[in-house]
């Protein structure tokens, strides 16, 4: 087959390129800058575009299909030529379910972990060596790409995420893979761009779950009311599965948790990581992993990339990274590592970066969100909510939604990056949670400043 990538650069969409070129599907693509990695790992199969830029001519009745990603306008030249010609136009998700129609659909949902129990689950399946197709949104360890396809695999794993298909097809994402075993995590109001009201986004999940195929299955977290009301209100004929977070201890900065082996020393942590495995030990059961073999490969999970991923260890001090940014995300892992490491000094940075964390009234979201923080710094730039066209945000409005009257501001990335390498490090933790990069906070400075 002959596929055109419009806007083959994104994380996602390069992935799926290199997944179908891995295939030996024949591959094009066009985008108008392509950063790194990705740049790097098209150009490593040769399907790099040549030049930067829109070019209508790549377009053909030769082409069998043509992939639209979100980065591309609904006026993309490549596109209107597709629409002109009568070229077949899939979303990223449209595509995905082309290939799996045939095989069973396994897809997690939610506001937040659904990245971590995708990985946890593709973790266990690698680790028993039971090949199956997949679609996660993490490079994870001993996993070439972030996708992949074949004709042969019986299951394909899927990351479902709520955002819009594509610039013309404005359906989440999750909605389009009619899933016959599917998860749901937690609803926490996320994407207030697309959703304006809460009520709206959860109708987006009601969605889901009576899209699950009939005869088929939900597994969901009981603890979450949201998820709890949205799956127990369903009429679809399916059944329902709730999972609850496991028993723990934390001893001396080490997670074990409670096996019908005994305490069982785990390399994640938090309340919410430990939910998460729950979740993704009961999909493994449905897709025949027993409880033993799970627990035997759950011990070597390191956690998924982004995620609450340690980046710098000294002696006496410990950092974190986390994608992390919307507000339950932000509270988990604040609680999670305070939890980890009670007798240190929690420095958490969270850089506001989304257009959802700009708004007046989607940033009271994050009241106490930082409360587990001994020392708590929120870092935005002034230009990223003009480039939003939002209007301005000040310091003050960010300490009243957050309702913490020491907290530390800061809206210049030299005096950000000035002020956490002024912090006594001794006895502590540093947290970052961004979607973003701290307006280019070099973390190799900050690995060496903490391993020294």
């Amino acid at each position: 087959m002959q596929i055109h990538f419009i806007a083959i650069g994104g994380s996602a969409m390069h992935n799926l390129a290199l997944a179908l070129h891995h295939k030996g599907y024949i591959i094009s693509g066009s985008d108008d800058v392509i950063f790194e990695p990705s740049k790097s790992r098209l150009h490593d199969k040769g399907i790099l575009p040549e030049t930067f830029g829109w070019f209508p001519e790549k377009i053909h009745n030769d082409l069998d299909a043509v992939i639209l990603g979100m980065h591309a306008k609904s006026d993309n030249p490549e596109l209107l030529k597709a629409q002109e010609l009568g070229v077949k136009i899939y979303s990223y998700p449209e595509f995905l379910y082309e290939q799996s129609k045939n095989k069973t659909r396994v897809v997690i949902g939610g506001s937040h972990g659904k990245t971590t129990i995708t990985s946890m689950i593709l973790h266990v399946l690698n680790y028993h060596g039971r090949p199956v197709d997949y679609m996660v949104g993490a490079q994870l360890e001993g996993f070439d790409r972030m996708v992949h396809l074949t004709e042969e695999n019986d299951f394909i794993v899927l990351e479902g995420d709520e955002y819009l298909s594509s610039p013309i097809d404005r359906r989440p994402k999750f909605h389009l893979y009619q899933p016959n075993i599917a998860l749901l995590s937690g609803i926490a109001w996320d994407h207030i761009n697309v959703f304006p009201t809460f009520e709206n986004y959860v109708e987006q999940f009601r969605i889901f779950v009576d899209g699950i195929v009939k005869g088929g299955s939900i597994t969901y977290n009981a603890e979450d009311e949201e998820v709890k009301k949205v799956v127990e209100a369903s009429e679809n004929a399916i059944r329902k599965l709730p999972y609850r977070t496991p028993e723990y201890a934390v001893e001396d900065g080490q997670t074990l948790l409670e096996t019908p082996e005994g305490p069982m020393p785990i390399e994640v942590f938090g309340k919410h990581n430990l939910s998460n495995l729950a979740g993704a030990k009961w999909i493994c059961q449905n897709m025949g992993v027993d409880e033993d073999d799970f627990y035997e490969a759950i011990t070597t999970f390191t956690g998924a990339s982004k995620r609450l991923e340690k980046i710098a260890e000294g002696k006496t001090c410990v950092a974190y990274k986390d994608f992390a940014h919307s507000p339950s995300k932000v509270a988990a892992t604040t609680m999670a590592v305070k939890e980890q490491y009670p007798d240190r000094t929690l420095i958490a940075c969270l850089e506001l970066h989304t257009y959802s964390s700009f708004n007046p009234q989607f940033l009271k979201e994050y009241k106490g969100a930082l409360d587990a923080a001994d020392i708590a710094v929120v870092f935005y730039l002034p230009e990223s909510v003009a480039i939003k066209n939002l209007k301005a945000v000040s310091a003050e409005q960010i300490k009243e939604a957050f309702e913490r009257n020491d907290l530390e501001i800061h809206t210049n990335a030299d005096a950000f990056k000035s002020y956490v390498f002024s912090q006594d490090f001794d006895n502590s933790v540093v947290l970052l949670m961004s979607s973003g990069n701290y307006g280019g906070l070099d973390l190799e400075e900050v690995k060496a400043r903490i391993e020294s």
